[in-house]
């Protein structure tokens, strides 16, 4: 199958790059530049790891989203919170209906260049705090983008039932170099280790028993996962 791949130079996504690399025909990878504090520290490595595999990189300025919508992930907002990323106060970092934007516009790209298919990274770990990388919404947008395409795209979401820990492990497989990739959403010259995503990333290393190449600023204790 044709698909494009929104890949934002995180891990998650880079390992789904890789795996829809080998499972089917890349016609191109999106990044979507939302004015987010990290987006200039991560589509770099999107445009890196497609370069690596031969593919077209495109990248999508969505800069209305960093004047309109509130969020401490986007430059202006308030500060990103450090600890576990399930706990509750990383509810301040999720932008409302991102996956949702980013994925309607992937959808007219993708019929616009031939593609039959989108590739996300959406997985099981992002449920707690973001609604639209939920299954439900998945399959219902997954419908939206079928039926609203004269090419009926189909949305494929490989790692749904996955955590980041199983992530690693199929990245590993796959040879991908972790090293090129980006987590932190403070966007500083280091990953900070201790906001909820860089607290995500090292716990999925240490879970996976796979080889963590990051370079933390701190490597303190993890934090607890909250337990609701």
């Amino acid at each position: 199958m044709q698909v494009v791949v929104l890949c934002s130079g995180g891990m998650d996504s880079v390992v789904a790059l890789h795996w829809a690399r080998r499972e089917h025909a890349v016609c191109a990878v999106l990044s979507f530049d939302y004015n987010s504090k990290h987006n200039h520290r991560e589509i770099p490595f999107a445009a890196e790891h497609a370069d690596r595999l031969g593919l077209r990189h495109t990248i999508i300025p969505l800069e209305f989203i960093g004047r309109h919508f509130a969020s401490n992930l986007l430059r202006g907002g308030g500060g990103i919170p450090a600890g576990h990323y399930t706990a509750q106060s990383m509810r301040s970092t999720v932008v409302p209906l991102r996956n949702g934007i980013m994925l309607a516009v992937a959808a007219g790209y993708a019929e616009s260049h031939g593609a039959e298919g989108l590739v996300i990274a959406a997985h099981g770990g992002d449920h707690a705090i973001y609604p639209d990388c939920r299954e439900d919404f998945m399959r219902a947008m997954g419908d939206a983008v079928r039926l609203g395409t004269h090419a009926g795209i189909q949305l494929l979401r490989p790692f749904i039932a996955l955590n980041k820990a199983q992530i690693a492990t199929e990245g590993a497989r796959l040879g991908v170099d972790f090293a090129r990739t980006w987590s932190c959403y403070r966007g500083g010259v280091q990953h900070c280790g201790t906001c909820g995503t860089c607290v995500e990333r090292r716990e999925a290393f240490l879970l996976a028993d796979v080889p963590d190449p990051t370079a933390y600023e701190s490597t303190g204790p993890l934090p607890l996962k909250p337990s609701c």
